[in-house]
């Protein structure tokens, strides 16, 4: 059997370099290559990864990356994140996004490369958290709002977005779960009593945590916890992988983890 042949964009970044050295070692994928964005380092950036990675194809064309793949990863920002799913659509291929921070107007933009292609978007692709999503909503569903519900999450110094995008998607599970609108109940800097009902955000950053996450429903008399910790990339970089098999042959579509796992 042919092996799936995988490109990795933004492939010079820590998840970049992460998902490259996956695929790389598993026996059924082929990497079909990595791109950069242009102006951004071609040439060094591919010195660096075939120092890791042996012979590795770095472009900065990623409609040229699309052509000679069956799915491209994508951990990037908003503003490339659409480019690659516009050479998705484009090359007829899945694209696998776990890129966050997208504004209206990008989240748009892949629902339009969804119609052509299948496009499997998460804001965090980790198998644990997905199931974690699952859970916060059921605990949400039944717990009602004498449980107020608070969202942790701690992330290593450099990250750029508070809160985090699976904090976000936590909070959005947890609003589906009571069957409310998040962006009516979240609150993200509180000042004084805590209204009934809401859901409450904080974001701690620091030293190199990959990402931890809890969610606490704390009742009268009792305080029921969910926590998910990441230690290492490796948890992204399975969840991506196992998306982009997934995606194979699947008609076009806009999906999520949940799906990929048959939640």
């Amino acid at each position: 059997m042919a092996k799936l042949r995988i490109g990795i964009a933004g492939c010079a970044g820590r998840m970049g370099m992460a998902l490259m050295s996956g695929v790389v070692a598993a026996p059924d994928l082929q990497l079909s290559g990595g791109s950069v964005r242009p102006g951004s380092g071609l040439e060094a950036s591919a010195l660096m990864l075939r120092q890791g990675l042996g012979d590795v194809q770095v472009t900065d064309d990623i409609h040229g990356l699309a052509a000679r793949s069956d799915a491209l990863i994508d951990f990037t920002n908003a503003s490339y994140s659409v480019q690659v799913a516009d050479a998705c659509a484009r090359a007829g291929i899945a694209h696998i996004c776990g890129t966050t921070g997208f504004a209206e107007a990008q989240k748009q933009r892949l629902q339009e490369a969804a119609t052509r292609i299948p496009l499997v978007w998460s804001p965090n692709m980790s198998i644990g958290v997905t199931l974690f999503s699952s859970l916060v909503e059921q605990a949400a569903r039944v717990l009602d709002e004498d449980y107020d519900i608070e969202i942790y999450e701690m992330h290593h110094r450099h990250k750029k977005d508070a809160p985090s995008g699976t904090a976000l998607a936590l909070g959005h599970a947890a609003a589906a779960g009571r069957t409310v609108d998040l962006d009516e109940r979240a609150v993200f800097d509180r000042n004084g009593e805590r209204e009934r009902g809401s859901i409450g955000f904080a974001s701690l950053r620091g030293g190199d945590v990959v990402g931890d996450h809890t969610v606490t429903f704390a009742g009268p008399g009792e305080r029921f916890e969910l926590t998910h910790r990441a230690s290492s990339r490796e948890i992204y970089v399975r969840g991506a992988m196992m998306a982009a098999r997934w995606a194979q042959g699947r008609p076009a579509g806009f999906y999520g983890m949940r799906q990929v796992l048959g939640l």
